[in-house]
């Protein structure tokens, strides 16, 4: 096998690399990762009227913050 051949797919394998890095960088800048509340929801409302409830209270603080206004 050439040398330019394995140069190339070096020089290709290190850029895809480098790609794939700074995707999973931003990701995790951008709070992607940050739902780690999902799984443990899920266990905790099981019924339809405890996520229906949880679903209000989550709608209130976040009124609560739109409306909040500090002195």
């Amino acid at each position: 096998m050439d040398s330019w051949v394995i140069a190339m797919m070096l020089g290709a394998s290190v850029f895809l690399g480098a790609i794939a890095l700074f995707a999973f960088l931003w990701a995790i800048k951008s709070g992607q990762f940050d739902d780690e509340e999902k799984f443990l929801n899920a266990a905790k409302f099981d019924g339809e009227d405890e996520l229906n409830d949880a679903v209000r209270k989550e709608r209130k603080k976040e009124e609560l913050k739109k409306n909040y206004r500090p002195e």
